[in-house]
């Protein structure tokens, strides 16, 4: 790898800095009313523009939607206890996570959980059944820091074989010149940038690519937190979520963290040119697909959600063609 630095040669259009409601949106519901009919946990990355359509999708005048961030405070509550004594849980991290507390509570049939977030797509078999409706589309780049010595644009291939650990991109082992970190077990970033580097999370797991890593010290990487990055490492990050903490929507988590360039694709706000893309989801019970409050809020190109373009655009997102789309099922 030619490690000469080159100008970071990125457009970056400017986010607008918006009110949503009001405000700018506040991590766990808040009210009124507190408790939603409509409670979903899971995806980091779209935690925080889920945030903010809560603010402003309604059903009959009433706030429906009840997003809990993946990080906080351990548990979470997401029914009144005065009603549903029982919807106290750990709060889940992640879309992998997210997606399992979503079938526990359909499986357990107790209404704590109505929905989940998802930065990744999952038809792997799901006991009820799981409807991935997409919402917006994100892409995602590498991270690293302006005195790194890894370059500012670098084709796929050479991002495959930094995450093969090649020795001529990361040097030798036990002490590499590169620490290839991934985010924390069970995010959707880590199952889609996985995908797009051709390398599975059972060989991650099993320690066949030596270099990488999901955990500096004994903390695990969190996604979207350049904080974790210093002059010899590399990480994922949304897009989206990188356009949206530089303009300030949302709490600034990028430390000395830049977006390389792939490919000669330049990362911008609105990325459904980019591309290493993806579309973000949220995953409803395919038993509700018809069923109000869930068909208001989530399916057809005319729900709550899709309607919402301009909200999604603030967060970094772009508008989605297929918004409220319902094929995508697990068996």
């Amino acid at each position: 790898m030619n490690k000469k630095k080159t100008g970071l040669a990125f457009a970056v259009a400017a986010l607008a800095v918006v009110t949503v409601g009001g405000g700018l949106a506040t991590a766990d519901p808040a009210g009124p009313p507190q408790y939603r009919q409509l409670s979903g946990v899971g995806s980091d990355t779209t935690q925080d523009v889920m945030n903010g359509l809560a603010d402003v999708v309604t059903v009959n005048g009433q706030k429906v939607i009840g997003s809990y961030d993946a990080t906080g405070s351990a548990s979470i509550t997401t029914k009144n206890p005065a009603t549903d004594p029982n919807c106290t849980l750990a709060r889940p991290n992640g879309s992998g996570a997210g997606r399992a507390a979503l079938l526990n509570s359909l499986q357990a049939g107790n209404g704590c959980l109505d929905f989940s977030r998802s930065s990744s797509l999952n038809l792997g078999a799901a006991s009820p059944g799981l409807t991935y409706v997409p919402f917006a589309v994100d892409a995602v780049s590498y991270a690293i820091t302006p005195g790194s010595s890894i370059p500012r644009k670098l084709t796929l291939a050479d991002l495959k074989a930094i995450y093969h650990c090649d020795p001529n991109y990361v040097g030798t082992g036990p002490n590499y010149d590169v620490t290839v970190y991934l985010p924390q077990a069970g995010s959707g970033t880590r199952s889609f940038w996985q995908s797009q580097m051709g390398i599975t999370e059972a060989d991650v797991v099993a320690g066949i690519y030596p270099c990488v890593k999901d955990k500096k010290g004994t903390a695990p990487v969190q996604e979207h937190d350049g904080r974790v990055l210093d002059d010899k490492s590399i990480v994922p990050f949304s897009i989206a979520q990188y356009q949206a903490q530089s303009s300030q929507t949302i709490a600034d988590l990028r430390g000395r963290a830049i977006l390389g360039t792939i490919d000669g694709l330049s990362p911008t706000v609105l990325n459904s040119g980019f591309g290493v893309k993806r579309d973000v989801y949220n995953v409803i019970p395919t038993s509700k697909v018809g069923t109000s409050p869930w068909s208001d809020v989530f399916v057809g190109p005319n729900s709550g959600i899709c309607k919402q373009a301009a909200v999604i655009n603030t967060y970094g997102f772009a508008t989605n063609p297929n918004c409220g789309d319902t094929t995508k099922q697990t068996p």
